[in-house]
Formats: structure tokens, C-alpha cells, sequence
């Protein structure tokens, strides 16, 4: 019985490699590369339009930021509807005024310059969403070449399951070896066979992922030439950290807490309001002009808390400035040491590799001719598929690792208050 079952199982996987071989070949398909998957992510990415729309918004803002005060226009009448000569309107006193605020204290200068700060702050903001959406697309795109990978090595593993099925059963035919040798070889396949139906959906759902991020469908093969690159490692040059996007950030909320401080300032200055009008006298048809002026009295609120408040957000920014520049600079260094670790373990797979597919092959013909024992084949098998797996994961380690150095060291735009 154990047998039929085998070579059912068998027969399920030639017809699963049967219809691999007969998809079109990668190379007939067109390659999405990195750079095109970038491209089409940054044009539809729904966080990358909403930051759009932020700066737009603090455009909007700087512009009334930027505007006076209006001036109002009153206008009253005395001594009507009352009682005796006030009886009517012949008595009335109707006075017209045109008031015109001045702002003092330089408020109107102080709030451009909280709008300013809070725009580029916006700029800011749009550039590390399209910074995270570049992570995002590569770390998803390395997955989904990783897991392409991983099916192509699942596959040949589970053809050399079956011809060490079939080798197995022919020598427990010939009643060279004992028939639990067929037993091992057939539990050998029924893994082999899962690991594949594993990575098959796992490459799936990579390429869904890929998909959603893109905004349009993954239909072509991916760059796997692309996967295999692995740019040098060691000492790199000297990071600016007062450039990166990590560490700007930080700055640009000083700079807003410090407009703020200045603005809280010019609010303790009364603004002035210039008040012009005429004066018409219906009892004798006369007509007098009406000037004034209007300023508040700061009794009650002088404008003191204000500035406190303001002085201690500033310093609760200068101190989340001086603690971002040192979390970036440890996760730059963090994600380095990450990255060269990741390379020097992809370049020692390569001997890793070599040495792992000739033991196999060693170890495959001794079988087949009854020097080996089964389980020193079932030992190569398991090494070469653990170094092909790892061979992978050091890949994907490397590149994941590159692309959050990249995101940590992406340059800030430069701010307009700079002298640099």
C-alpha cells in the first residue's frame, strides 16, 4: 500500500514541475526591475499624496499668515425712539466710523516665520513619505525575489526527492537494501513536495503584497540578477547626520518651537486701532468729523505664561534634536554593521555552495551504487538545502539592510533660513 501511495505522490509532483517547465521562460517574460517598481509606487502611493496635500495646505497657510488685519467699518445712531423731542429722528445723532487695526510689535513678521517653519516642515514630511515608500517597495520587492527564489530551489529539491524515490525503490526491488530505505526516501519526497506547495503561496502572497504598494499588476518576472548583486563593505565615508531626513525632522520642530517663541514675544506688544469717522447732527444738519484711538490694557494677561510656555517647548525640542542626532547615528552604525555582516555571510556561501552540491553529488552516485549508506544521502540533501536556504536569507539580510541605510541616510531638502 505504502507503495501506491508513493507513487501517487510522485506522479502529483512530475505534473507539478511538468507544468513549471512548460510556463514561459524568465527570459522570454519582461523583467519589472527595482527602479520600475519605485517609479510606479511613488506616483499612486496614497501617504505620498497626503503629504502632497499637507504642503499645500501650509502654503495655504503661510500666504494668510502673511496678511493684515481688516479694517471695519460702524456705524450708530443717538437720540432716536426715546421720549419727548427725542420722540423721533429729528433729534438723532448718527455717527459712521472707519477703524483700522495696527499691528505692533512685529506679530505679523513673527507669524510668516511660524508659517515658514511649519511649511518646510511640510516639504519634510512628503519627503520622508516618499523615503518610507521607497523602503517599503524595496524591502517588498527583495521579499518577493527571495521567495521566487526559494520556489526555484524548493522545486529542484523535490526532483532530486523523486530520483531518490525512484533510486531507493529500485534497489529495494533488487533487494539491495532494506525496504525502509524506500520509507525514508518516500517521507523525504512528501516534505520536499509540502516545502514546495509552501513556498509557492508564499511567493504569492509576496507578489500581492508587491502589487498592492505598486498600484498595478506584477504580470512580468523580477530582477533576480538584481538579488545577486552585493555592492562592496567595510569603512564607509563619514555620514552627514545633520543632512539626513531622521535628523531634520527633529530640527525643523525646533525651528517651528522657536518661531513660536518669538511669536509668543511680539503677543505682549497691544496692537493699535485708528479710528476715523464723521458725525452728522440731524437737529441742525451739521456735520463733524470723529477721530480715536483704541488700545487694550494688558491688566490681566500680559502675555508672561505665554512666552514661559512657549520657552519650554522650545527646550523640550532642543532636547528631542540632540537625542534624535544620537539615535541616528547609533542606527546608522547599527545598520552597517548589519549590511557588512550580510555580505561577508553572502560571499562566504558561495564556497559554502560549492562544497555543499558536490558532497551531494558525492554522496548521490555512492548511493546509487552501494557504498554509501541512505542516511549519509539524506545528510548531504539536508546541508545543500539549508546552505541554498541560507545562501538566500544572507541575500535578503543584505539588501533589507541597504535599503534602511539608504532610508536613514536619504538627504533633507535644504531649508530656506539655511546660510549653508
Amino acid at each position: 500500500m505504502h507503495r501506491v501511495i508513493a507513487a501517487l505522490l510522485a506522479a502529483v509532483s512530475y505534473a507539478s514541475l511538468a507544468e513549471a517547465q512548460t510556463s514561459p521562460p524568465t527570459a522570454a517574460q519582461d523583467v519589472i526591475t527595482l527602479d520600475e517598481a519605485l517609479a510606479r509606487a511613488g506616483s499612486s502611493s496614497p501617504s505620498a499624496q497626503a503629504a502632497g496635500a499637507g504642503v499645500r495646505a501650509a502654503e495655504a497657510a503661510r500666504t494668510v499668515a502673511g496678511l493684515r488685519p481688516n479694517p471695519s467699518v460702524s456705524a450708530e445712531s443717538e437720540n432716536v425712539v426715546g421720549t419727548g423731542p427725542y420722540r423721533g429722528f429729528n433729534e438723532a445723532e448718527t455717527t459712521v466710523r472707519f477703524e483700522m487695526p495696527i499691528e505692533l510689535g512685529g506679530k505679523r513678521g513673527a507669524r510668516v516665520g511660524v508659517a515658514d517653519a511649519r511649511t518646510y516642515r511640510a516639504r519634510l514630511d512628503a519627503a520622508i513619505a516618499l523615503a518610507d515608500v521607497r523602503l517599503r517597495v524595496t524591502q517588498s520587492y527583495l521579499e518577493a525575489v527571495a521567495a521566487e527564489r526559494r520556489v526555484t530551489i524548493a522545486r529542484d529539491q523535490l526532483r532530486i526527492a523523486n530520483e531518490a524515490l525512484r533510486v531507493a525503490r529500485d534497489r529495494v526491488m533488487v533487494g539491495a537494501v532494506s525496504p525502509i530505505d524506500e520509507q525514508r526516501a518516500s517521507v523525504q519526497q512528501i516534505n520536499t513536495l509540502t516545502e514546495v506547495q509552501r513556498a509557492e503561496r508564499a511567493e504569492r502572497v509576496a507578489r500581492q503584497n508587491l502589487q498592492l504598494l505598486v498600484g498595478d499588476p506584477i504580470n512580468g518576472a523580477l530582477d533576480q540578477a538584481w538579488f545577486d548583486r552585493v555592492g562592496g563593505y567595510g569603512p564607509d565615508a563619514t555620514v552627514r547626520v545633520e543632512g539626513t531626513l531622521a535628523f531634520a525632522a527633529a530640527r525643523a520642530d525646533f525651528r517651528i518651537a522657536d518661531a513660536n517663541v518669538r511669536l509668543a514675544r511680539s503677543q505682549r506688544v497691544p496692537d493699535l486701532t485708528v479710528i476715523a469717522g464723521a458725525k452728522r447732527l440731524s437737529a441742525t444738519n451739521d456735520t463733524a468729523a470723529v477721530v480715536g484711538v483704541s488700545i487694550p490694557l494688558p491688566l490681566f494677561n500680559n502675555g508672561r505664561a505665554s512666552i514661559a510656555q512657549a520657552r519650554a517647548e522650545r527646550d523640550q525640542a532642543d532636547a528631542q534634536q540632540r537625542a534624535a542626532r544620537l539615535e541616528t547615528e547609533q542606527e546608522i552604525s547599527n545598520v552597517q554593521r548589519d549590511r557588512d555582516n550580510a555580505a561577508a555571510s553572502v560571499r562566504a556561501s558561495a564556497p559554502a555552495l560549492e562544497a555543499a552540491n558536490e558532497a551531494a553529488r558525492i554522496a548521490r552516485i555512492g548511493y546509487r551504487q552501494g557504498k554509501f549508506d541512505q542516511l549519509i544521502l539524506l545528510e548531504a540533501e539536508r546541508t545543500l538545502a539549508e546552505t541554498r536556504s541560507a545562501a538566500i536569507d544572507a541575500l535578503a539580510a543584505f539588501h533589507d539592510a541597504d535599503a534602511r541605510l539608504a532610508r536613514l541616510t536619504a538627504p533633507a531638502p535644504q531649508f530656506s533660513g539655511d546660510s549653508e
